[in-house]
């Protein structure tokens, strides 16, 4: 087992400790009485929820890191919001702020990144690319 794993499972074990210790005696010196079944429905989703987010955290933990900057020219994307001249692409899986190198992009359209100037990326169709290619 990975530290990482044994950490998530100890974490969970503890507050789930410290969510009956409130339930069983915390509460009802307060004059509040849960039911035993309430508190059972919780804990079981407490730990549905640790073992979602540790699957979650673990898949991205291994992902690779995205491009970056300086590898975009080349990538492919889609846009997201018009782009007349400027708006908005989706590049893997993150939003980027780009500017058409030529006439109105729709969105949904894919689009090449030919330049970009700083933070913003210029943009062609992605068909558009191909036909100067061949030219």
């Amino acid at each position: 087992m990975s530290g990482r794993l044994i950490l998530a499972i100890v974490s969970t074990v503890f507050e789930e400790a410290a969510m009956v210790a409130a339930v069983v005696w915390g509460l009802p010196l307060l004059g509040v009485h849960i039911p035993l079944w309430v508190l059972i429905v919780v804990m079981v989703g407490w730990a549905a929820y640790a073992v979602f987010s540790y699957w979650k955290g673990s898949h991205a933990l291994r992902r690779k890191p995205v491009a970056g900057l300086m590898n975009m020219v080349g990538s492919i994307g889609e846009v997201v919001s018009p782009l007349t001249p400027e708006g908005v692409v989706r590049i893997g899986g993150e939003l980027w702020t780009a500017k058409s190198a030529r006439g109105k992009i729709k969105p949904g359209e894919e689009v090449t990144v030919v330049e970009q100037d700083r933070l913003k990326l210029i943009v062609h169709k992605s068909n558009a690319v191909d036909l100067e290619a061949v030219e």
